[in-house]
């Protein structure tokens, strides 16, 4: 029988994807590995690869579709004996089902071995063109189902004229607004009062062009990074209880030892092993502070924590063009020396700006750095990324007057600012950890060692 395809979970928090493009075509034969599909998601652009063998009979979601839900049928493959072409004319595949081996036949190409396989759900495949009958399941699209709701139409009532009669955006445009069914009858006489509803994200666009003259403005959508961005900050902000703790670090000894360190690098290939940053300093003295303030190295649980052994430090990178950001995480970094630092960080970089990172390299974590040192920013705070519970943002590294010893000094000073959740630790340990921070960074030789 007909094997489906579904949509494959690439993280343990995917919902939805985007299907960018198809690497088979109708009616090409498909074996076990082929790479068949690449898929987006909010953080990179993977490969899905077959794991039947068969002929890639009929395509469900064409490429260049957005926000398909896991678990979504997106292809059929025939398999041996079967008619591809009668499937592809709209023979009704197998139902997908949790419990059936088959139920996905794509995976992810070098999966990231935390990632559990969600349950797929039953999909149909094929649909009347006529409006769904009273109770009967209503095919539609993601988009259609979103907008039929703001606008308050029912979609058991809108003709689709989607593949197989799905309904699509276009039709819910042409819907008549307030067509949802009425209310029972027998429902009680007087509810109490809801809550305001949350203004929708089509009224709350058109409530922000009111200020605007037509014709002074680009509508720019949110592509999936940015959108997962503002979902996950918002509801950082709204949650988590947060306080700050800001420390001034001396800077000269470790800028004068991280250029003996850079002129001392061998040379490989007619180029130095490593050159290193002052952001290699900050991440392995950050790693070198949670193994000093063990109790600080914990991540929340919602009735529990998660005590870290390692540390396990993120590094915020910045996507070309304002496109979002990537936190690929330097494992075990405590253990690693700051050339092996440096080398990760720079690949972890460039791979990151072209979303090539798998998800094992950027979820979970210690904590997370980030520095704007580079752009001159003196302080700042950051956001805490849950599930962490703390992040350090750093400023630049400037000559300051000080006074030492009740004289007025210059100094080279950088400014960091860390961010704790006050459900997983009190002023007191951030303090520790902090101060531990700044002891290791103004003096640096520790790290050597």
């Amino acid at each position: 029988m007909p094997i489906d395809i579904l949509m494959p979970a690439l993280s343990p928090t995917m919902e939805k994807g985007n299907l960018a493009k198809w690497l088979k075509k109708e009616g090409d034969k498909v074996a076990p590995g082929d790479v068949i599909a690449e898929i987006e998601t909010d953080k990179a652009t993977m490969e899905v690869e077959a794991i039947d063998e068969g002929v890639l009979a009929r395509i469900v979601v064409p490429e260049g579709s957005a926000d398909v839900p896991v678990n979504q049928l997106i292809a059929v493959l025939a398999t041996e004996g079967e008619d591809a072409k009668a499937i592809a004319a709209g023979g009704a595949a197998a139902p997908a089902k949790a419990e059936a081996p088959k139920a996905e036949v794509a995976k992810v190409a070098e999966p990231a071995p935390a990632i559990a396989p969600a349950a797929a759900a039953p999909v149909a495949t094929a649909v009347a063109s006529a409006p769904a009958a009273a109770g009967a399941r209503v095919f539609a699209s993601p988009l259609a189902r979103r907008l039929a709701k703001e606008k308050g139409v029912d979609l058991a009532a809108v003709k689709g004229s989607g593949p197989h009669g799905r309904v699509v955006a276009a039709d819910i445009a042409t819907a008549t607004p307030g067509a949802a069914k009425p209310a029972a009858a027998t429902a009680a006489p007087v509810a109490a009062p809801a809550a305001a509803a949350p203004v929708s994200n089509s009224a709350l666009l058109e409530q922000v062009k009111a200020y605007y003259e037509p014709g002074t403005y680009e509508e720019v959508p949110l592509d999936g990074m940015r959108r997962v961005i503002a979902q996950r900050m918002t509801e950082a902000r709204q949650t988590v209880p947060t306080f700050y703790l800001t420390v001034d670090c001396d800077m000269d000894a470790l800028l004068k030892l991280r250029e003996e360190l850079n002129k001392a690098a061998p040379e490989k290939d007619g180029k130095p092993a490593y050159k290193l940053s002052v952001n290699d300093f900050v991440i392995k003295a950050y790693a070198l502070a949670f193994q000093q303030v063990p109790d600080a190295n914990q991540v929340w649980g919602g009735d529990r924590y998660l005590k870290l052994k390692h540390s396990d430090i993120g590094v915020a990178v910045a996507i070309d063009g304002g496109k979002g950001l990537l936190t690929p995480i330097i494992r075990k970094a405590e253990t690693k020396t700051l050339s092996a630092i440096s080398n990760e960080t720079r690949d972890f970089a460039a791979r990151a700006r072209n979303k090539k990172l798998m998800p094992h390299e950027y979820q979970g974590g210690s904590s997370a750095i980030s520095n704007l040192g580079m752009f001159g920013i003196k302080d700042f705070t950051a956001i805490i990324n849950p599930p962490h519970a703390t992040i350090l943002a750093v400023g630049t590294s400037e000559q300051r007057a000080v006074v030492r010893k009740g004289e007025l000094a210059i100094a080279t000073q950088m400014t960091v600012t860390i961010s704790c959740d006050h459900r997983v630790m009190d002023g007191a340990m951030g303090a520790q950890l902090i101060g531990a921070f700044k002891q290791i960074i103004e003096k640096p030789m520790s790290m050597l060692v």
